[in-house]
């Protein structure tokens, strides 16, 4: 009987919850809250780790997830609690942004922001997509002939203003005035660039001052993260918002950067970004970061949201904006 049954002894012990397993996962459980609360810190002197850490800071998200089923595996007691901490500044940083939408308000206008791309090979039924979400205003960029031509023609219906200075453009259900280029062309580059412009929108909730922009790309290899175009770029367009003398002013465009990159600091000190939603747009197929903002002064981004793909390698994004 006891050969066919084994005995309690010879059995294995049956393992429970340790309070002093898995120190290992405490420590990057807290290293990960540290990256997160203290990301302003990791320098950016070399390869500008800290703007590349800033690009993908939500996804430590991931980490955290990772990290509790490695915990759970281990009955770490130690690590469950360790990662209390991150997953407390996670929410603090980024819970908001998962809130839904409150809901349309009369002070409202939807506006829509997307880098149609130079190679889009459908820019009519491009337009169409973006038209058919109901925007009050559409910014593009990577506008080139004859492709200008083709959005020119179908948005005109639905959108009978617009101005376009080089390669972005601005449609708008309300009257235009006061259109003119921002020039945030970077000092290195010598050949023709017009990357901006500024108009006043005459909403029926008063004027504001809509800004179109696509800042310089960044590459990313075996040096870092390669933004120094784009971080000068920022400077401009940052002094621009700073010196526009009306209120109320609505940015729209490809920064080429999250709300989060210290790069964009010119801009993000001034301005407020969305309050609600991720909107990651690109890249396309596979979007991992939302480089395509609406942001706003004298005003509130209340929430941002993809639209369906269109021609692009970049996703349109959609905000709801209140006005004050």
């Amino acid at each position: 009987m006891a050969a066919a049954g084994g005995t309690a002894a010879a059995r294995p012990a049956r393992r429970g919850w340790d309070r002093t397993r898995g120190r290992v996962l405490a420590g990057c459980a807290v290293l990960t809250a540290g990256l997160l609360a203290f990301h302003r810190a990791v320098p950016n002197s070399v390869g500008r780790v800290g703007s590349l850490l800033e690009v993908f800071l939500p996804w430590l998200g991931l980490v955290i997830v990772l990290l509790l089923g490695l915990a759970l595996l281990r009955r770490s007691v130690v690590a469950l609690v360790a990662l209390l901490l991150p997953a407390a500044v996670w929410t603090y940083l980024f819970g908001g942004l998962l809130l839904p939408d409150a809901g349309a308000g009369p002070r409202d206008l939807l506006v829509v922001q997307h880098n149609v791309s130079d190679e889009n090979t459908d820019p009519a039924g491009t337009a169409r997509a973006l038209s058919g979400a109901g925007p009050d205003l559409i910014a593009l960029q990577e506008l080139v002939p004859p492709a200008l031509a083709v959005y020119e023609r179908t948005l005109a219906a639905d959108y009978p203003y617009h101005a376009v200075r080089g390669t972005v453009g601005l449609w708008s259900k309300h009257p235009l005035t006061g259109v003119r280029p921002l020039d945030i062309k970077p000092r290195g580059i010598t050949e023709s660039w017009n990357r901006g412009l500024r108009a006043v929108a005459g909403t029926p909730h008063g004027e504001a001052a809509v800004l179109v922009a696509h800042l310089p790309s960044v590459r990313v290899g075996a040096g870092g993260l390669a933004s120094s175009r784009r971080d000068e770029s920022a400077g401009l367009l940052g002094e621009a918002v700073a010196a526009e003398p009306l209120d109320t002013v609505i940015l729209l465009g490809d920064l080429n950067g999250t709300a989060d990159d210290r790069g964009l600091a010119p801009l993000t000190s001034r301005m407020g970004a969305a309050e609600r939603g991720f909107a990651l747009s690109f890249p396309a197929a596979l979007p991992v970061a939302r480089i395509d903002q609406v942001m706003a002064r004298s005003a509130t981004v209340a929430h941002i949201r993809t639209l369906p793909a269109t021609g692009s390698d970049h996703l349109p994004v959609a905000a709801r904006v209140t006005l004050r």
